[in-house]
Order: C-alpha cells, then structure tokens, then sequence
C-alpha cells in the first residue's frame, strides 16, 4: 500500500497489473507542479509484505510457505504513461478477441478482422498523430448496436479475498487494503464502476486497520458504486459448522452492515464454498435475504449442473432467487472471451435474459483494473456480442424477479462434486471447532439461567461475542470436592459419568441390558437388539480399513472415487481385547491395532447402564502418507437411501450408485448422525465413517500426530424419531457438565425450559442482542412433521413475541403464554425464535 500524508493513496500487486501509480493525470512544463521545477517534491511511502498474490509458496498457489524465499524490488522509475498508445492497444485487443470467438465465417467476425487491419494500415507507430483516425474506426464498429433480443449482461468488480488462506492473517488485512484503495482511486475516475464486496469480518479488519480508507468507502457506499453483499461475518463453509454457527454469520454479518453502512444485505454472496447445505435457504429468508448468487458448482467433477438461474427451494420449502454467473467464475478480466461465454453457457437463457459477470483479481485479491473498465465500456452496446451494462445485485435481480415465472425450482442441498476431501483433512481443527460449539452453547445456557436467577448479573455478551467471532476458546482448571451437574440440553437425562471422590449421594440406575455384541479379533462380530442381528452376514462391524490417497488435483482438497478400489482392513493386533470395566454402571473393552510400522489404533468400547448406543472412544496415533483411514459397520440392510442429519433437520441421500449424480456423493458430510431404514440402525457420531487423511500439500504434516474422537452405533425399534435417535446423538454430542460447588452448599434441582413434544428441538438460549431484560430461544422441528407444541420456562416471562434471526420482532406475531406454557406452532424442519421478556 502506497501512502502520503499518512492516507493510503494506491495497492501495488505484482500479479494483479497494479505495479504503477499515477503522480499526476496532466504534466505540462509551465505547471508549478512540474518535474522540471526545482522546487516539486513528493514523498510516498510503501508498506511491502514479502508474498505474491497466494503467499509466499513457489511452485504453485497450494504450494506451503516458504520461509527462505527472497523477494527483490527490481524496478522503481518514473515513466511517461501513452494513454494514446494504451486505448489504440485496447482496440486492437477487443477487436481480435471477436475474430477469434465469433469466427472469420460470421459476418461480425469478417467486419472485426477487416477493423483491425484497416487500423493496422493506418497506424505509423513512429507517429502518434496517425492514432487518432485508426481509433476512429474501432469507435464505429464499437458503435453499431445490438438488436432488442439480445442477452444483458450485468458486470460488477468483485475481488474474493479469502480470509484465510497460505499468508498471516496480517497479509490478508493488507491485501483488502490494497485492493479497495485502489478500487476507490478507480470510482473516482469512473463515476459509472460498482464494486461488490462482501465478509463483515474484512470490513471490520479495515476499519481498526485503515479508518481513513475505511470512511472513504463509507462514502462510497453512500453514493452507491461500493456495495456490500452477503450478509454474513465471513465467507463461510456451507456443510461442516452447526446450525446456530450458521445463524449466528448471518446475525453478526447483518448487524455490522446495518451499523456502518446504514443497510441489510439483500444477497447472499458465496461464491467460493465447497457445498451448500438444505437448510441455508430458510436461515437467508429469517435473515432478511431472499437471493443467492454463487459459481462453485460449475467446478462439479462428474455432472453438469442443470441451471444458471432457478429458485433454490430448502428442506422446509423456502424458497430463494438463485443465480450462478454462466461464465463461471468470479474474477473475469472483461475479456470478449467472458461475454460470449456468459451468454453461451447460460443454461436459462431461455427464461431469464440477464446474467452477472463479476470482474476483478480474486482469490488473492487485486480487484478490478481500468484496463478490464476500457475493455467494457468499448462493448456496452456492440452488434454482436451481449449488452453489457455495469450493474448492481439489486439491478440484477430485479430484473430476474420480473421475469421469472418460468424459472426452475431445485430441492434440497446443493452437493459440489469435488473438494470433498475438506470434510476430513485438518481433523484437530474441525474437532476444535465442534467443541467450541459445544463450549459456547453451554456458556450461553448457564449465562442465561444465570441471569433468569438474579437480574444483577453480568451477562458476558463481549466475551461471548469475541469467541463466536473466533470460534475459539479457552478453559482453566479449578479443583473442589462437590459437583453438580449441568444439562444443558432440553430434555431429562439419565447418564453414567465419571466422578472422583467418591460416589454421588443419589440412587443410582440399575443396569439394563440394551443390546447384545460380541467382540472377537478386535471389530464387533455380531450386534443384535431383539434377537436381530445387525451385522451382515460373514462381516464384521467396526473394521477400520485404509486406503490408499492420491487425488488428481488439489491434494488436501479432494478426494476421488477410486481410492474406493485400493480396501486394506486393519487387521494386526498388537494389544488383544482386555476388559477395562467389568461392569456394573458401565462394562468396557480395549485393544491396539497396528495400522502401519508408523501408525497404530486404541479403542475402547464401551456400553453404559440405561444407554441404548455402543461408544467407541478412539484414539489414533497417525503418521501416513497419502492414505486415509475408515471405519465400516457392513449393516444387513436392504435401503434405498439413508438419512443424515444436517443443520436443524435431516435429509436423506441415495446409497446405491444407479446414476452419476448418485455415484458422484461416495463421500458426503454430516453433523451428528446417519440412519438406515429398513434395519432401524444409527450411527451416532462426533467422526463417523471416514476417520483421517494424509496430504502433503501445502501441509506436509496436516493431520499428524495423535486424534482422539467418538463414534457410536445404537439399533433400535420403530422409527428413529419413535427411537429418540436424534436426542440421543446430542446426548453424544453435548456431555453433561460437571461443575464444582462448596461441599456442604445445597444444590437443587431446577428445571429452565422444556418442550411438550420431542419433535421440537431447543437449540439455543442466549440473551437478546439489544434487550438486556429478555432472552432469545431457538427451537426447530426435526422430525419432518407439522406439530404444535408448549415451550414451558420454570421463571416468570411477561411477554413472549415470534423475531427473525436478526431478533427483530414480529408485532403481528405474538407468542401466547397460556397456563400450559408458550403455545407454538411448526411446520416441517421450521425454525422459530421467540423473544422473551424477563419479569
């Protein structure tokens, strides 16, 4: 970043042709100001960072950091910039881009070939004054206009900056100042550019950062030209975080832009996110966002996604405006190339005659460029090619909300076919991340009985904001002599638990038998509930099984099908089955296996008194190299399909491999559990099925070292909803917490909150952002079903009232308190918030 007077003038990106900054638009000898005057004099500044435009790996963009890598300034002079030489260029470019894509044999092609090399006949490059009459004859064939059919093609600067990526942190702060003080220098030469920029979190990195740069956008923003989009804290992952980790981007996301920018997003923006779960079309519509725009599923490695524009419908039946700019990607250059590709690859252009084209350096950032601007303007309206207009989202989709009853509607989640090797790789971190869900949620409970108990307490609602930012958190030790213990869950809970110091003083359960297993040669011979045996026969349950790794493409990204071809169970023991607990509350097995000469296996298993779930309590000591380990239950089920949870809901996936979109989802992610109808068996899980990975690139330890994690496998009767399988996975999910109190003090039972009927979930219980009197709940449906239902509080609440996930209020939406409790109504996977008003 180039300053003077402590204000950032211009980003400078060796890859992004930004090298030069412009001291003066018009030098004349008699100016005062002029370089031949003794007395001018500028000073600049340069902030440098020693990274090119995907850090400071060689090789390629996936490449892992390279900390002895030299960087080298290797010209620093002043120039006279030929804007008469560069327009001529441009021409000359966008006339042979037309030659090459329309084709000699078509008559605009012929006249573009036959422009280009009049030009070149009247050029004298030794004479610039022979420029002017060959520009003349680009700007009339640039001029003849298309007819009123032809397609619109919205163009907006964009510059996706991943937040995290293979730099510091600090380098991503500098790449979005580089690139919007240049994309400002660039508005205020072009009044007519928009730019679209998205990520709350960026925003705010700029703001702490470069508050001068960041009031200039403000202004921007206010005149119309920098739009933010999207709606969320950061562009985030799509399948892997939990429900109320999606709700609370949209809250924190939607709230920054109110505060600084004066408005909500009307869009959500995720252009680069591998997959794209059912449930986001609700949570955009409780959010206030009605419209969509990504490209990723253009990158689908087996099948072609069927639409560019279309209404992606959600597992409850919400419904949002979606559009996938046909060229793509999201950083074209402006190119002839994009537009015609806009058009070409546009799957419903038949339906909607308007498409987006973003514009711009992305992925590293750099943004938009005047060249890529002189480019556009010189085909706005040219016999040939699309109309092209510099646009907006608004202006976008409005005009496909105009002319959109012949649209197509898409069900359910949006699968990207590649990258699926993101569910596994970096266990520690998607296990941490798990837990600080966990960790958070259950702060927030206890904060929130807290404050029903005594209205003087100091709700940490700062703290608590800073770690969902971070989604980190950090825990002490303490020591005492007593617990008592915290449920945070909304329903009773009978569980066995570790305690030191002696037993509790209360009775405890007796012991039930809940299934039959038998363990021999270290996996689960046979599992049985009622005399049905779960385990297919000849099999064994439990067999972790490697594989061997090696995608075509990006290594710690993906995972390709034939791997499926390369199955080695992990059958040497090196420490036999031994019993660890006898039984009694709790009956327990252990053994090592070795997976390699580097890698080995241990495992307990475990069945507890009055718990219907086996539990699996793994530990893996991993030093592979391009492998990736699995556990496989081979269950006697005969079943089309199989259902997985996903956030506020479940759905259900194919397990046969019938067609290429069927086959395409060998590997798929899951929040909590996976069901199989017809056998009534779930697999309950924190790491279900595909255990770890291997890559080398960019990290060549990712992954290595020692994993703990827990999976469990429960049969049962009836319907997994009749079976309580989803309480029972959060069960899992969500341990009871044990907390220390004065021996002697008196604790009594206390229940906050429960529902009437165990189809309704409730999620999540915080305090209201703007009510420090009231406290917001989240409830959700997850059976599938339409249910009414009494939300029962044990503290008094004066009014109850229906918000959205901003927590804005509904005044024609009051919740009726009645004797029962809260009365609420759910339709199918429904998300409802309730405001309540503490007495």
């Amino acid at each position: 970043v180039m300053y003077a007077n402590q204000a950032s003038l211009h980003g400078l990106t060796k890859e992004g042709e930004k090298t030069s900054y412009i001291l003066t638009e018009c030098l004349k000898d008699d100016e005062p100001h002029s370089l031949s005057s003794v007395s001018f004099s500028i000073s600049l500044y340069v902030e440098l960072a020693c990274n090119s435009l995907f850090g400071a790996g060689q090789g390629s963009m996936i490449a892992a950091p390279d900390p002895d890598r030299k960087y080298s300034v290797q010209k620093a002079e002043l120039v006279v910039f030929k804007s008469d030489v560069r327009e001529l260029l441009t021409d000359l470019e966008m006339l042979v881009d037309m030659v090459k894509l329309l084709g000699e044999g078509e008559q605009r092609g012929y006249q573009a070939l036959f422009t280009a090399n009049e030009m070149v006949n009247l050029c004298e490059p030794t004479n610039p004054s022979s420029f002017p009459a060959a520009r003349s004859l680009a700007q009339k064939f640039f001029s003849q206009r298309n007819g009123e059919s032809q397609h619109t093609v919205h163009a907006m600067g964009h510059c996706h900056i991943d937040s995290a990526w293979l730099w510091p942190y600090e380098e991503t702060i500098r790449k979005c100042a580089r690139s919007w003080v240049t994309v400002i220098r660039l508005m205020e030469k072009n009044p007519h550019m928009v730019f679209t920029c998205s990520q709350a979190q960026q925003f705010d990195w700029v703001k702490s950062w470069y508050p001068g740069l960041f009031s200039q956008i403000q202004h921007f923003v206010k005149k119309g030209q920098f739009i933010p989009v999207g709606g969320t804290w950061v562009e985030m992952d799509g399948n892997l975080p939990s429900g109320e980790s999606m709700v609370r981007q949209f809250l924190e996301g939607q709230r920054f832009f109110k505060k600084e920018f004066g408005n909500y997003c009307k869009e959500f923006w995720l252009p680069d996110t591998f997959g794209y779960s059912a449930q986001l079309p609700q949570l955009m519509q409780s959010s206030g966002i009605t419209r969509f725009l990504t490209q990723k599923l253009s990158w689908n490695l087996v099948n072609t996604f069927p639409h560019n524009t279309f209404f992606w419908e959600g597992l409850d039946g919400s419904q949002v405006l979606t559009h996938f700019p046909p060229g793509n990607s999201y950083e074209m250059k402006g190119k002839v190339e994009d537009l015609v590709n806009t058009v070409k690859n546009n799957k419903d252009k038949g339906r909607a005659n308007h498409s987006a084209a973003l514009f711009g350096f992305g992925d590293g950032g750099g943004g938009p460029t005047q060249l890529m601007l002189d480019r556009l303007d010189r085909v706005q309206d040219t016999d040939g090619l699309p109309r092209v207009q510099m646009s907006s989202p608004n202006r976008l989709f409005s005009e496909l909300e105009a002319d959109s009853s012949l649209l197509c509607t898409w069900t359910g989640e949006l699968f990207l076919e590649l990258h699926n090797g993101t569910y596994t790789t970096q266990a520690q971190i998607k296990l941490g991340n798990r837990q600080c869900e966990t960790l958070l949620h259950d702060v927030e409970v206890a904060s929130s009985l807290a404050l029903c108990l005594d209205k003087t307490f100091q709700y940490p609602s700062e703290p608590l904001q800073i770690l969902w930012r971070l989604l980190r958190v950090s825990y002490s030790d303490s020591t005492a002599t007593s617990v008592a213990v915290l449920n945070t869950l909304p329903w009773e809970r009978t569980e066995v638990l570790p305690l030191t110091g002696g037993a509790p003083d209360h009775h405890q359960p007796c012991l039930g038998t809940i299934a039959d297993y038998t363990v021999e040669n270290e996996t689960v011979l046979s599992l049985s509930l009622c005399s049905r045996e779960a385990i297919s026969h000849g099999c064994s349950g439990n067999q972790f099984v490697l594989f061997d790794d090696v995608p075509l493409y990006w290594d710690a990204w993906d995972v390709m099908d034939y791997h499926l071809q390369t199955r080695k169970p992990v059958v040497e023991v090196v420490s036999p089955v031994q019993i660890a607990s006898p039984g009694g509350l709790r009956g327990s097995v252990t053994f090592t296996l070795r997976i390699s000469d580097k890698s080995t296996i241990t495992q307990e298993i475990i069945l507890d008194a009055m718990c219907p779930y086996i539990k699996f309590n793994t530990q893996v000591e991993w030093f592979e190299s391009h492998k990736f380990l699995k556990v496989e239950f081979p269950v006697r089920v005969r079943s089309p399909n199989a259902t997985y949870e996903i956030q506020f809901g479940h759905l259900q996936r194919p397990t046969h491999r019938n067609t290429s979109w069927d086959w395409a989802r060998f590997e798929v992610p899951i929040t909590s559990f996976i069901q199989f109808v017809g056998h009534k068996w779930a697999d309950l899980s924190e790491h279900v099925g595909s255990a770890l990975r291997a890559p080398k690139s960019p990290d060549a330890n990712a992954d290595m070292g020692s994993h703990q994690f827990t999976y469990a496998v429960m049969p049962h009767t009836g319907t997994f909803q009749e079976a309580s399988v989803i309480q029972w996975a959060y069960n899992l999910n969500n341990p009871l917490r044990l907390i220390d109190h004065a021996p002697g003090s008196h604790i009594v039972a206390w229940s906050a909150f429960s529902v009437s009927a165990a189809a309704v979930i409730l999620e999540t219980v915080k305090q209201a952002e703007d009510r420090k009197d009231g406290l917001v709940v989240r409830l959700y449906e997850s059976h599938g079903s339409s249910v009414s239902v009494y939300l029962t509080a044990g503290f008094p609440i004066t009014e109850a009232w229906h918000c959205d996930l901003l927590e804005r209020v509904d005044p024609s939406r009051p919740a009726p308190i009645t004797a029962s409790g809260i009365s609420i109504s759910f339709s199918p996977f429904q998300i409802v918030s309730l405001l309540l008003y503490l007495k």
